[in-house]
């Protein structure tokens, strides 16, 4: 007896506390109110500024998603997770190897910076096919910027980053395992736990599995529709407990993938032959990661990765045998002054880059190897003021000095102002820059169908991005919410690197634009709850790349290969009330684009149609351990192959044996080749996968 306090918190609500007095009675007309909130703007992000702040309170927009939403599209990587979030598409860059990036607001993968705990472990060669073998289980959430992110990040985030955060250690499941598989016979296997290794020691690991190995060829040009892999990655993740919870972490993960397509008949034997077609990549990748607060007073944090890149493959009898390796190290001070919030860091990255191909060749003499090696140490800067809550003003500098090009500037400005709890409004500017590796440009470079040719000195590209945010959230009725934001952006390019597919057929030549480019659009979401039965998330992005060149005295413009200029996803979810079983519709529509054809004689269409992929996935969960899921994938059926006369050009002549050429290369239309063409698998934007059913089962006890 006596007087207590009463605190409830759910997710969802603010919490919510009433002091009452207990007596020998008992308690009389107690009765608390719990006030719904956007839990979302709550969440804690690091993304847009390097430092943990409430997504309302971010002057940077920052997009979370959890690993919930993740799994509403469930597939055997997170690139296919991530393709029913508005204005991410995820791009299939190769009819055969089925490679892939991630487009954002229509910018090509090269722009995208994929971070893993914030570090930059993805990127150049890996960006071609690390992206796959990232486990989905232990993904605790997703955080996407749009716009360039040069002044915090440095090079390769011109288009926009993705930071793909794990699960902690000490809050992640003991025990987990996570399978599914369809009527394609792909597999996928995840098992997960934590263990305490010691009283200040926790570890995660996790260990991922996906295999397939059935060659279908349902369009019927004797190429395999999807690649044929097995996949093996071994994840570990230490976090040690620290006075005044001081961070202390450190990751690996081992990456082993063997995937082949090309001819139905293709065996391991015929690698690297003239029997039949294949293209063949074995890869090896390791990774390190860590994470260490000093032990002082002031907030002084150092993070370091190293990634080791080895692959080992063959298009047709055209050997890429390619190394990288990238170290990282990063020091930050977060410091803070009355109504001045900075942040000050060092940074040095080293890059290894070597391969067997004219890009790592001495000019004057290409017998002799020279792999290519540099550094980019940088300063950054950044000061918030945080005097008024409704009004919120962000500045930074970085400072980048290339050991080939120079010493770079990147600058970035940001504004919020919050007149009201329901409105939002966001002000961006700076500019970025990227370091130029061919090879994660576009995978016709990788492809033993064209003849790679680089231009001499090739310049960093440069952008100035603006960008202005509006968002608008509202709850009612207690258990109903609307979130709606727009967002217009636009970036303009100086030195922009664009492939030319056109002026050769049997070439691919990169050089920088004589010119400029720019991309402007806009992107409008609604995320929303009716109830507690039914959640959505819809959004639509329309995007206008323009390349403006001058050439002969006047300037032309022109729209670039494989850019759409509409893209829209959705998410809906219904759970019904008496039995627990829940429905999620997820999908996404993309617009025409641009594609490489081989000539004026290609009957292919120049252009995309209008395309769509949406899913349908019904997951029953007995108990908070056990979650079974069925589901269709690819409801429609769509493939980029239907009402096309073939996909691959002369799949029946890989080698190009039958095709004659003339004085100059190009090949000449005989009654064996009406059109004129060579064998080439690059004419790709959207994956071969029709439809297909899917199972599957998780389990976690925590």
């Amino acid at each position: 007896p006596g007087p207590l306090v009463l605190e409830v918190w759910a997710v969802g609500y603010e919490r919510t506390r009433e002091s009452f007095e207990l007596s020998s009675n008992g308690i009389q007309g107690l009765r608390l109110t719990l006030q719904p909130v956007d839990s979302e703007l709550k969440e804690v992000v690091v993304s847009g500024t390097l430092k943990a702040v409430s997504r309302a309170d971010s002057p940077i927009p920052v997009e979370l998603y959890s690993s919930t939403f993740l799994r509403k599209n469930n597939g055997p990587s997170l690139m296919e997770a991530l393709g029913n979030i508005g204005g991410i598409r995820t791009q299939n860059n190769c009819n055969i190897c089925s490679t892939g990036d991630i487009h954002i607001n229509g910018m090509e993968g090269a722009y995208t910076l994929v971070l893993i705990d914030g570090m930059p472990m993805v990127s150049s060669l890996g960006s071609v096919y690390g992206l796959f073998g990232i486990p989905k289980s232990l993904i605790d959430r997703v955080e996407i910027v749009r716009g360039p992110a040069s002044a915090l990040y440095g090079s390769e985030s011109m288009g926009g980053l993705i930071n793909v955060i794990t699960k902690r250690p000490d809050k992640a499941p003991r025990f987990s395992v996570d399978w599914s598989g369809n009527t394609w016979l792909e597999n996928q296997l995840d098992v997960g736990g934590t263990f305490r290794v010691s009283k200040s020691w926790d570890v995660l690991t996790g260990i991922h599995h996906y295999g397939f190995n059935q060659p279908i060829d349902r369009n019927h040009d004797g190429f395999t529709d999807l690649t044929q892999q097995s996949r093996y990655s071994v994840f570990q993740k230490w976090q040690m407990k620290r006075p005044s919870s001081r961070l202390f972490t450190l990751s690996g993960r081992y990456l082993y993938e063997n995937r082949w397509g090309g001819d139905v008949r293709w065996t391991n034997e015929d690698r690297g032959k003239e029997t039949f077609y294949g293209e063949s990549i074995y890869t090896h990748r390791i990774e390190f990661l860590g994470a260490y607060q000093l032990p002082i007073r002031e907030l002084i944090q150092l993070q370091w990765s190293f990634v080791d890149h080895l692959q080992d493959s063959y298009y047709g009898t055209t050997p890429f045998m390619g190394r990288q390796r990238v170290g990282f190290v990063q020091m930050t001070w977060d410091k803070k002054v009355e109504h001045w919030d900075g942040l000050l860091g060092l940074a040095n990255r080293y890059t290894y880059y070597d391969d067997n191909t004219i890009v790592t060749s001495m000019a004057d003499c290409p017998m002799i190897n020279a792999p290519s090696r540099f550094h980019l140490p940088g300063l950054f800067a950044q000061t918030e003021w945080i005097k008024h809550k409704e009004f919120r003003a962000l500045g930074g500098v970085r400072l980048d000095y290339h050991s080939v090009h120079g010493p770079i500037v990147t600058p970035r400005l940001a504004v919020k102002w919050k007149p009201s709890d329901q409105h939002i409004v966001r002000f961006n500017a700076g500019s970025g820059f990227r370091v130029i590796n061919v090879f994660s440009e576009d995978h016709a470079a990788l492809t033993g169908a064209r003849r790679v040719v680089v231009a001499d000195n090739l310049l960093p590209e440069r952008s100035i991005n603006t960008s202005l945010d509006y968002q608008w959230t509202k709850s009612w009725q207690g258990d109903r919410r609307l979130s709606i934001n727009g967002n217009l952006f636009y970036t303009h390019f100086l030195n922009r690197i664009v492939p030319d597919y056109m002026t050769d057929a049997n070439t691919l030549i990169y050089d920088n634009l004589n010119g400029y480019a720019t991309n402007k659009g806009f992107h409008l979401s609604a995320d929303g709850m009716l109830g507690c039965r039914w959640k959505f998330n819809a959004s639509m992005t329309l995007s206008d790349q323009t390349l403006h060149e001058h050439q002969e005295g006047q300037w032309v413009s022109s729209r670039p290969l494989l850019s759409e200029r509409f893209s829209g996803a959705w998410t809906v979810t219904y759970a019904f009330k008496q039995i627990p079983i829940s429905i999620d519709y997820t999908g996404n529509v993309v617009g025409p684009m641009l594609l490489p054809t081989l000539g004026p004689l290609d009957p292919r269409p120049t252009a995309s149609p209008w395309w769509s992929i949406q899913n349908i996935q019904i997951t029953y969960k007995p108990t908070n351990r056990w979650e079974f899921f069925v589901g269709v994938k690819n409801l429609l059926n769509w493939t980029p192959a239907k009402n096309l006369p073939f996909l691959i050009a002369r799949p029946n002549d890989p080698f190009d044996k039958q095709v004659e050429f003339d004085a100059q290369g190009r090949p000449v239309p005989n009654s064996d080749n009406p059109y004129g063409l060579t064998f080439d698998p690059t004419y790709a934007y959207a994956p071969n996968q029709g439809i297909r059913m899917l199972i599957g089962l998780r389990y976690q006890w925590m």
